[in-house]
This record gives structure tokens, sequence and C-alpha cells, in this order.
């Protein structure tokens, strides 16, 4: 799980952060940085839009280091999600995925948030941040009121900063593996 720690180091190769403003529809992300090329500047959006073409959601997990896993399978974990929220460069006609995050629910009081991924050229400029606000406010607005995720140790705090605690209440997750006995 060592991409946990490079995903949240900050080793974006970009320094600049982005403006995120709340709106009507979620959150603005206005990015700083200008094509140097184009002069043409990039806006970060959100989509719930399941179809995503896994091939390039594939690559967005590439970049982190994440293992393969059958597209058939994470097709069918999508399928399956409460909710799916992307992330989205926008720069002119161009659009690049660079965020991805889903969740499970039982549609009326949990949730467990998965697949919390922010292309490394984009990290350390508050996307992650924004990423998790949109799934949480997404979340709350269906009345999700108990929310879970897993966490590396080298992201709790990044966790904990949005509100998330560890064991609340010294509640202990257990786990049953195929070939565990």
């Amino acid at each position: 799980m060592g991409f946990w720690k490079s995903l949240f180091n900050g080793s974006g190769s970009a320094s600049s952060q982005a403006v995120i403003s709340a709106n009507g529809l979620g959150y603005q992300v206005e990015d700083a940085t200008s094509n140097s090329q184009s002069g043409v500047k990039s806006r970060i959006l959100f989509s719930k839009e399941r179809e995503l073409d896994l091939y390039e959601l594939e690559e967005l997990c590439d970049a982190v280091g994440w293992s393969r896993r059958p597209l058939r399978k994470v097709r069918k974990a999508i399928q399956h999600s409460f909710l799916v929220i992307s992330m989205w460069e926008q720069r002119g006609n161009y659009r690049r995925l660079i965020g991805f995050s889903r969740a499970t629910s039982d549609h009326a009081f949990n949730a467990t948030i998965w697949d919390v991924v922010v292309h490394p050229d984009f990290q350390g400029r508050g996307l992650g941040r924004a990423l998790m606000k949109e799934i949480i406010r997404e979340l709350r607005n269906q009345d999700i009121s108990n929310i879970t995720l897993f966490a590396d140790p080298h992201v709790v705090n990044f966790y904990r900063d949005l509100g998330f605690s560890p064991d609340p209440e010294g509640i202990k997750g257990m786990f049953w593996y195929p070939n565990s006995r």
C-alpha cells in the first residue's frame, strides 16, 4: 500500500494550488496553472457519470502504482457502487481523468468510500481534499450518516483532517479472506 504514501506526500510535478469554491452544484475548482504553450487555463470539474473509459481509469491507477485489476471486475464494481465521483481537468476542448472515488452503501444509513485516487501531476494542490469533500457532500445529500473508509497508515492524518476517526468507540474491523482457514 505504498501508493497511499506517494499519493498524499505532495510531490506532484506542479506546485500551484487550486482555488476551490462551493457553488450550487458542488465545488468549482479553478486551477491556477495555465498551459504555457497555448495560454489556456485548465478547470477542474466533477462528474457523477458512471460511463467511464475503463482504460483511462486504468491509466490513472497505473500512474499512482496500483496493481492492475481485471477490467470486467472494475466495470462491475462501478456499476454496483452507490456513488461514483470522477474529477476531470478541462483545458480548452481537451478533457482528462485526474481523480476518482466511489462509495458502496446500504442506501439508508451506511456508506464506505473506496478507490480514492488523484493523478500524481495533480497532487499537493488540495484536489484530493476537494474530491473527498465532494463525495461526502453527495453521500450526506442522500441522508447517509455513517461514512467509513479504509486508510493506509500514511494517510490517516489526511482523513482525520476531513473528520474521520480511526476505530471510533473502540470498534474493530474484522476481515474474512478466502483460504484464511
